[in-house]
């Protein structure tokens, strides 16, 4: 597996990117009686879950076998409510709300951020662990970004649907838009984009990957406070249907169990990340 590979750069990470301070609760969980089958039909019947195929988030291994931190994070969970039968069906980024929502999948799996758009249409799950957005541009940044609003009137890639396409459209920003995280990121590593906004675990994934990559970071732009407060880069969860209420409630009360016995540390420890990610604020003890 990978291990110990980001534990480095996503302290800078953190150091950076995160609120200092504590912020306003982003998502009101949903509280009305749960009366509805979805979690006794997920325990009898098993459970769909929905994801893109994006390390190391979540994967298919050498081995066409799910992997990934979401993948063992949903794991526990269902495993703690005794879900026994798991399906996960693979999609492009961009598909995965609408399967959710003609129930061609049960949950996405797949760690999603709530924000202005997604609240209208579906429901969250608790808090399940946190990264941060980050900006890349070729080597050297000959454009000078060093700001998000640099990135107007930029050729500036990001996955169709992801927190970064839909925080750039709404600040003004034009995107290009691509379905995988590799094809973006070589599209800015081969000179045909200006810059990308894309998750920083993705990004460190693709570094170690290609070490002699021709992009650049650029941790020290500060990052807005609405991008992490609500609008796409707070706490990463899980979709569910917001009729499924019962569903929703165990997944959220499980995750909240295993993040307080130590499972979600030691998942992202083992792909090198470190407790900084399990919260979207710095702790200074």
């Amino acid at each position: 597996m990978r291990t110990h590979r980001f534990i480095l750069a996503l302290g800078l990470v953190g150091a950076l990117a995160a609120p200092a301070m504590a912020q306003k609760a982003e998502y009101t969980p949903d509280v009305a009686n749960c009366n509805d089958p979805s979690l006794e039909n997920a325990v009898k019947n098993g459970i769909n879950l929905g994801s893109n195929d994006n390390p190391p988030e979540m994967f298919q291994d050498t081995n066409k076998e799910p992997a990934g931190i979401d993948w063992e994070i949903n794991k526990a969970v269902l495993d703690l409510l005794g879900v026994k039968k798991i399906n996960v069906v693979w999609m492009p980024w961009e598909s995965v709300i609408p399967s959710l929502l003609s129930k061609r999948i049960d949950v996405i799996a797949a760690d999603i951020h709530v924000n202005p758009e997604r609240v209208k249409v579906i429901s969250f799950s608790g808090p399940g662990w946190w990264y941060g957005p980050v900006v890349l541009v070729a080597k050297g940044n000959p454009l000078k970004v060093a700001k998000y609003e640099d990135l107007k009137g930029k050729k500036v890639g990001a996955i169709t649907g992801s927190a970064a396409d839909l925080y750039l459209r709404r600040i003004g920003i034009e995107t290009t838009p691509f379905k995988q995280e590799v094809d973006e990121l070589q599209s800015l590593n081969q000179g045909r984009l200006d810059a990308v906004l894309e998750d920083d675990v993705v990004y460190l994934e693709f570094a170690s990957k290609n070490p002699n990559n021709n992009l650049d970071p650029l941790w020290n732009i500060p990052v807005p406070a609405d991008i992490i407060s609500g609008g796409g880069y707070g706490m990463a969860r899980f979709g569910i249907r917001k009729e499924d209420c019962s569903l929703r409630a165990a997944y959220s009360s499980a995750l909240g169990e295993i993040r307080a016995s130590g499972q979600v540390s030691a998942i992202l420890k083992k792909y090198g990340l470190t407790d900084r990610n399990l919260m979207m604020f710095t702790l200074h003890l």
